[in-house]
């Protein structure tokens, strides 16, 4: 499979809800992430304990809407717009690109960058 196999891949498995699901698939042992806001995770298991508290914490998603990807150099970007009631009441509405870097199929850093 190429990264573009990949990457439509785990884009069509966020779109379904399946965030922790796909961490768990596509995310290497030792890959890192960088938030908007300065969070980081240094592993896998970090991202994934990260990833299942903030799905936990959503009372009803709202949607969840892929615009588009590219891909090259082993490196993609994909455009979102996440829309979230959470369960403490509050409402997330983030349109988000979210960059990824990949190594044999497998995502070693993300980023995420919103407006």
């Amino acid at each position: 499979m190429q990264v573009a196999d990949f990457v439509s891949e785990m884009d069509r498995m966020v779109c379904k809800g399946e965030i922790v699901d796909a961490v768990d698939r596509f995310f290497a042992e030792d890959a890192t992430t960088l938030d908007f806001d300065g969070t980081a995770t240094s592993t896998k298991g970090e991202m994934l304990e990260k990833m299942t508290g903030f799905v936990g914490a959503i009372e009803q998603v709202k949607g969840i809407t892929h615009h588009h990807s590219v891909v090259g150099n082993n490196v993609s970007m994909s455009e979102f717009t996440f829309d979230f009631l959470m369960k403490d009441g509050g409402q997330i509405l983030w349109h988000e690109i979210i960059r990824r870097e990949w190594q044999q199929g497998k995502v070693v850093n993300e980023q995420y960058f919103k407006n």
